[in-house]
């Protein structure tokens, strides 16, 4: 992991080098009403959670919390990995919470939510990545908030088939994992990780779908921006849809601080209406692709638009 961190820094340094790009008219971001966004960041705080929108950094923070939605990131605030796009903290993660998962249910609870989404750092300090945290956590969400979808966005586990199922048996009703980019890139944006092993996940997963648990979507999610071609993204759709994926997101990556990877290019909305039009020929139940789009965005709304049911939520 070493050598991947330095290879990472070296490609940053390098690109330093040169001016950042100006970010175009259509990555404007909404501010919203910060009243229920001030009672999220209170709830949050006061059970002692993290959320991948304040560890992220992402751009659309102000609408979702907004709207009184949250994701929470599971395991603590620092990754075991050396990703060259997350602003997530690096480093030396602390003991879990034994008081997470109650926390968790709690505040989806408190917040009313129909449909929970619930990431996490990579937990490579553990024998099973964390899963049986993972497991708990679904179970503890699904048991008090009982009419409550809980997706959930995980980790590789390192191809761990056994923590994946271990997931799996929680009967989460969307089991999502990103591949963040396409494979050439894998090197340069995702050195812990491998494409082919993110396949195998989904793939499994799929799998465990069709045989046990009908009801579950599979998901997967990439940033655009990063060096990637038009048609290798749409390559990896095909890749995609060959494990059975159902839905898709594409959103623009932005950098997060300086020492993160920079910004090849920014895609315009016109590309990403593109992609969604061809995502949805080769089969997608659904393809959120906009600039904005990242991972949870319009979580609720991809998963009803994807089962063709509109259930009504309080969110």
């Amino acid at each position: 992991m070493i050598e991947e961190k330095v290879l990472i820094e070296k490609f940053v340094a390098k690109s330093r080098k040169r001016e950042r790009l100006p970010k175009p008219d259509w990555l404007k971001i909404k501010i919203g009403d910060p009243t229920n966004q001030n009672a999220v960041l209170k709830l949050i705080d006061g059970l002692n959670l993290h959320t991948v929108c304040q560890e992220a950094r992402c751009p659309n923070i102000f609408e979702c919390w907004t709207d009184k939605t949250a994701t929470f990131m599971l395991g603590g605030d620092t990754c075991t990995r050396h990703c060259g796009f997350c602003a997530v903290n690096k480093g030396k993660p602390m003991e879990l919470d034994p008081l997470e998962p109650t926390h968790v249910a709690e505040a989806v609870k408190h917040l009313g939510l129909a449909h929970a989404v619930i990431t996490s750092v990579n937990r490579d300090d553990l024998p099973d990545g964390g899963a049986a945290h993972w497991a708990k956590t679904i179970r503890k969400v699904h048991e008090t908030n009982p009419t409550c979808r809980v997706e959930v966005l995980i980790p590789d586990f390192q191809g761990n088939e056994d923590a994946l199922n271990t997931v799996l048996a929680a009967r989460p009703e969307v089991l999502n994992h990103n591949t963040e980019t396409i494979a050439r890139l894998y090197r340069r944006v995702r050195p812990d990780a491998k494409y082919q092993q993110s396949m195998t996940l989904l793939e499994r997963a799929a799998h465990y779908r069709d045989t046990r648990f009908s009801q579950m979507k599979t998901k997967s999610g990439i940033m655009a921006g990063l060096g990637e071609e038009f048609e290798e993204v749409v390559a990896l759709m095909k890749d995609l849809r060959s494990v059975s994926c159902d839905i898709m997101t594409i959103g623009q990556y932005l950098q997060p601080y300086e020492k993160r990877l920079p910004v090849e290019r920014y895609v315009t909305p016109e590309e990403f209406a593109e992609w969604k039009k061809i995502g949805l020929s080769l089969g997608f139940k659904h393809v959120e692709s906009s600039p904005l789009t990242r991972s949870s965005y319009h979580a609720r709304q991809q998963t009803e638009s994807g089962s063709g049911t509109s259930v009504s939520a309080k969110v």
